[in-house]
């Protein structure tokens, strides 16, 4: 009986150290790629909706329009960034093989998510960037786990046939003006802002009031405006030259001829 039962234990002890070292070999091909990171994710709103309805970043309803229509997600605070994370894209994979796909989604970062387990990066996506992890006829399972275990990595964002945009703020007057950034190829996110007026050299600093918004005070300002931008990953700049009008106003968007990737 002794005996049975050491050859028992034998095999046993055998298969447990098989799978230790596949689980070693799978955790060792993941940290061979530093790129890819371990996070949680879950989804918000209708199955098949956009998710964020405006979000923490302050694009609006934008969100429900192409480019960003159901690409968006929010972030947990280590990607948030107090909003200077917003813009930033991400490939966003689901690991369970028996119910999801190889294939990652590119989301966009539009609001802000609490972390669900301390100190684990959390995304929660719209109802149909998550789906579209699942494999074929698979997303209406996926999205019933709830919350599933994913691996993201950042990607330069990607906006073709679009340049970057300047929208103007409610509110805003000579003294103090306000501006939300949209449709930034490459990093995505905003790490600082200068705006120059015009007839002048000097490039003054702008706030970043919260998430995609930034602010200038004083006066009276005269445009029309230059404005700089400066990438929070990789810190590069941009200038575009006089695109908001000497006669501009509240709640217009001006386009200008330049973008990151071009």
């Amino acid at each position: 009986m002794d005996s049975r039962i050491c050859r028992v234990s034998y095999v046993v002890s055998v298969i447990l150290a098989f799978f230790a070292v596949i689980a070693s070999a799978t955790t060792l091909r993941r940290a061979a790629n530093p790129h890819w990171h371990s996070a949680s994710a879950t989804w918000y709103g209708s199955p098949n909706g956009d998710g964020s309805d405006g979000g923490a970043c302050g694009y609006g309803t934008m969100v429900d329009v192409k480019p960003f229509r159901a690409r968006v997600g929010a972030v947990s605070s280590a990607l948030f960034k107090k909003g200077e994370g917003c813009g930033a894209c991400y490939k966003v994979r689901c690991l369970d093989k028996t119910i999801c796909s190889k294939r990652a989604v590119t989301i966009i970062v539009t609001d802000e998510s609490p972390a669900l387990t301390k100190g684990l990066v959390h995304f929660d996506l719209s109802g149909s960037a998550f789906g579209r992890m699942a494999l074929s006829g698979r997303n209406i399972n996926l999205r019933n786990r709830g919350k599933i275990s994913i691996i993201y990595r950042k990607t330069p964002c990607k906006y073709p046939g679009q340049n970057i945009a300047f929208h103007v703020n409610v509110g805003s007057t000579a003294y103090w003006l306000s501006l939300l950034v949209e449709f930034e190829d490459g990093d995505g996110d905003i790490g600082s802002m200068q705006i120059r007026e015009a007839r002048s050299n000097q490039w003054l600093t702008m706030t970043h009031l919260w998430g995609a918004n930034w602010c200038i005070i004083g006066g009276p300002l005269q445009g029309p405006f230059s404005i700089k931008l400066t990438t929070l990953t990789k810190r590069r700049t941009l200038s575009a030259r006089d695109v908001i009008p000497s006669k501009w106003t509240p709640k217009a968007t001006y386009t200008s001829r330049l973008n990151f990737l071009k």
